[in-house]
């Protein structure tokens, strides 16, 4: 997780030194700042910085990852890297849900918002627990 908070955390740091520029430019170019740009550019220095102290907390808390250590080989890396569902049709659940509530935006619809929210949550927990409860269910559950 070293690697990914170093990335993240110096994409934030150019994301502010840009936001500066951005200012700096704007404000002599156009005789004031343009502010919608340099907003932009600063939330998405914070969003950066965000995920960066998020991998920052976890690589304190667990082991060195293959990727994390200077001296490790490509074999170090092998192996079984987790499970993914091999069909799963919830992620098209989420999919039209999330269509359902973009629509309600779009058209200004509360009960289709309402209605693509409650589906989203039901859709997302759906996939979150496919693999605890029904037919497929694991032994080691």
């Amino acid at each position: 997780m070293k690697t990914e908070y170093r990335i993240f955390v110096g994409v934030s740091l150019f994301l502010i030194v840009a936001a500066v520029v951005y200012g700096w430019w704007t404000d002599h170019a156009q005789g004031g700042i343009e502010w919608i740009g340099v907003v932009a550019l600063i939330m998405s220095t914070l969003l950066c910085a965000m995920c960066g102290g998020y991998f920052w907390f976890v690589s304190r808390r667990i082991d060195l990852r293959p990727e994390d250590r200077l001296d490790a080989e490509i074999a170090d890396g092998a192996g079984e890297l987790g499970f993914f569902s091999p069909g799963s049709y919830w992620p098209f659940g989420i999919a039209v849900s999330a269509l359902i509530t973009s629509l309600g935006l779009v058209f200004w619809m509360w009960w289709l918002i309402a209605l693509g929210i409650i589906c989203v949550l039901l859709s997302a927990s759906a996939l979150l627990f496919e693999y605890y409860t029904g037919t497929r269910r694991t032994a080691e559950h």
